[in-house]
C-alpha cells in the first residue's frame, strides 16, 4: 500500500492488500434499530404477485407473534401501502425517519409513504432507486422486528443487487406463477441468489387454479404447473400454492389485506420463523 493510499479503492487502480482481501459491502442500519431477520421476496418477472405474497406472509407472520415489518423496494411500482389501506405519510426526527404501522402492527416503509400524491410517478435513474432503497435500511427506525420482509421489484437488476449486497438477507422467497415463460425466468432469480451466496428458503406458486364453486375442482387456468420441475431441479420446497380468488383481489383493492384469512401460506410461515430457531 502507498504511503500516499486515501483508502479509497472506487477511485485506485492498483493492487495492494487491503484492495484484494474480501470486502463487505453490507450497509449498516439505524443505531435504532433492532431487527433479527431480513427476508427478501423476489420474482424473475412482473405481475406474478410478489406483493400480495408479501403482505399475506407479513399478516401471517404478525398472527403468529412475530413483531413484522414490511420495506417496499418497488420504487417505480410501490402497492403495498395500498394493499394496507396506508393513506397517511412516514415522518421523522433527528434519529431517522418513522415508518408507518397498520392497524395490526406491521411497520411499513414505501416510496408511496413520503410522495405527495401518490399517483406522482417516479421517474429516476438506477442507481438513485438504488441508493433509495439502502436509505430505507440505514435512515429508517425499524423497532424491535422479528421480520422484515423486503419486496422487491422483478428482475435481476441494481435493486436486487443492492439489498442482496447491502442488507444481511437471511433467505429469500422466490414467487412464481404457473406459466412455462414465468418458470423459466424464476430460474434466472435462483440462480442469482445461488451466485451470490444468498440462501433460498423456497418456493410460492400464485394464480395455481381457480376452484369451481360449484364441486370445488381445481382448474389450472394458465395450464399445468411445472413448479414441481423447478423445485425439485433446485432442491427447494414448495413452500405454497395461492387460487385465483376474487375476494383476495377485492381485499387488496380495500386495503384489508390484514382482514384476509388463508391457511395456503402456512407453511412459508412456518419456514420463516423457523430459520436462526
Amino acid at each position: 500500500m502507498s504511503d500516499s493510499c486515501s483508502h479509497d479503492c472506487s477511485s485506485c487502480g492498483s493492487s495492494c492488500s487491503d484492495r484484494t482481501a474480501p470486502q463487505s459491502f453490507l450497509a449498516p442500519c439505524n443505531p435504532n434499530s433492532s431487527i433479527k431477520k431480513v427476508i427478501g421476496i423476489v420474482s424473475g418477472k412482473g405481475g406474478v404477485g410478489k406483493s400480495l405474497v408479501t403482505g399475506l406472509l407479513a399478516t401471517g407472520l404478525q398472527r403468529s407473534g412475530k413483531k413484522t415489518g414490511i420495506l417496499d423496494a418497488d420504487i417505480t411500482g410501490p402497492s403495498i401501502p395500498k394493499a394496507f389501506g396506508i393513506t397517511e405519510k412516514a415522518t421523522g426526527n433527528n434519529d431517522g425517519i418513522i415508518p408507518v404501522t397498520t392497524k395490526t402492527g406491521i411497520d411499513l416503509m414505501s416510496i408511496n409513504l413520503l410522495l405527495e400524491n401518490t399517483s406522482d410517478p417516479v421517474i429516476w435513474r438506477g442507481p438513485i432507486i438504488a441508493g433509495t432503497v439502502k436509505q430505507f435500511w440505514t435512515d429508517v427506525i425499524w423497532k424491535d422486528i422479528d421480520t422484515l420482509l423486503v419486496d422487491m421489484p422483478p428482475g435481476t437488476g441494481d435493486v436486487p443487487l443492492t439489498v442482496f449486497q447491502s442488507l444481511p438477507v437471511d433467505g429469500i422467497i422466490v414467487v412464481t406463477s404457473p406459466q412455462e415463460l414465468v418458470s423459466m425466468i424464476v430460474e434466472k432469480a435462483v440462480k442469482m441468489a445461488k451466485a451470490m451466496n444468498i440462501p433460498i428458503i423456497g418456493i410460492v406458486e400464485n394464480m395455481s387454479y381457480v376452484s369451481c364453486p360449484d364441486c370445488g375442482k381445481q382448474i389450472p387456468i394458465f395450464g399445468e404447473s411445472h413448479l414441481n420441475e423447478i423445485a425439485a431441479e433446485y432442491s427447494l420446497p414448495v413452500l405454497g400454492r395461492i387460487p385465483i380468488d376474487p375476494s383476495i383481489a377485492k381485499a387488496v383493492d380495500e386495503g384489508a389485506i390484514e382482514d384476509y384469512n388463508s391457511d395456503w401460506l402456512v407453511p412459508a410461515i412456518d419456514a420463516v420463523n423457523g430459520l436462526g430457531a
